[in-house]
Parts: structure tokens; C-alpha cells; sequence
């Protein structure tokens, strides 16, 4: 390797491929309900980062509002995004759904933590500085 190359930590490098993937992600509660709160928050962030740990990725960004979260994921191109997010909804559902059962059946009803849908944004370079800050501003709930 040459002693001018700087390695780039967001670089991942296997035994084909050298890539950058991230991507910004944005799930909602049911009907968007207001259902988190700032421990709810913090829970789902813990459980959301296992996941990606499970699936070789790695949260670089989380933060939510009332009714939403944003994620920012970098990823092995081996990972179905589909799949990934599967995941981190239906892992994080079961798991926010049974430590706050009370609060949350206050506001969802019917077996449903987040929505059917879901958002997501490849992003890269200058414009993940911009993605970062912008999950950092969210207004979490006091």
C-alpha cells in the first residue's frame, strides 16, 4: 500500500469490491402517532444499532422526534436494504412494544408499532455532513 494513501474509515474493502454505501433512513409510527419519548428514544436506538451490528453495518447517526425516527447506516453491499430495514422495524417493534406496553398501547392500537412504509436516501460524501446534522437538530421529546 502506498504511504500516500490515507484509508478512509467509511471505506469498506473486500475481496472484490471497494465501497461507500450509506444510506439515510426514516421510519414513522402508525397513523404517526406521538408515541415516543426521549427513554423510548434511546431504547430504540440501542435496538436498532444491534441489528445493524447483526448485519455487519454500522448506525453512524440516529434521532427521532415524537412520531418518527432517522437513521443514518453505513452498510456492505451484501446487505438487502429491504431485508435490513425488515428488520430493524419488526426487531424494534417487539422489542419497544413489550418494555412499554403501557405507554405505547396508549397511542397504538392493533399489533402495529411503525408504519407499512418507510423512507430511504442513498447518500455520500459532502452531502453526509449535511444528513448528520440535520438528524442531530430533530426536536427530541424532553
Amino acid at each position: 500500500m502506498s504511504p500516500r494513501w490515507n484509508p478512509n474509515p467509511d471505506v469498506r474493502s473486500g475481496r472484490h469490491v471497494i465501497c461507500n454505501l450509506h444510506v439515510h433512513l426514516v421510519f414513522v409510527t402508525k397513523y404517526r402517532r406521538e408515541a415516543f419519548t426521549d427513554a423510548m428514544l434511546t431504547r430504540c436506538e440501542e435496538i436498532m444499532r444491534d441489528v445493524c451490528t447483526d448485519f455487519e453495518a454500522e448506525m453512524k447517526q440516529f434521532n427521532g422526534e415524537q412520531d418518527h425516527v432517522h437513521l443514518l447506516v453505513h452498510y456492505p453491499p451484501k446487505v438487502q436494504l429491504s431485508k435490513l430495514v425488515n428488520s430493524l422495524k419488526g426487531v424494534s417493534s417487539r422489542y419497544l412494544r413489550k418494555e412499554y406496553d403501557t405507554h405505547v398501547r396508549r397511542h397504538l392500537w392493533g399489533g402495529h408499532f411503525w408504519s407499512g412504509s418507510y423512507f430511504a436516501g442513498s447518500c455520500g460524501g459532502a452531502p453526509l455532513t449535511v444528513v448528520r446534522q440535520y438528524i442531530e437538530n430533530q426536536q427530541r421529546p424532553a
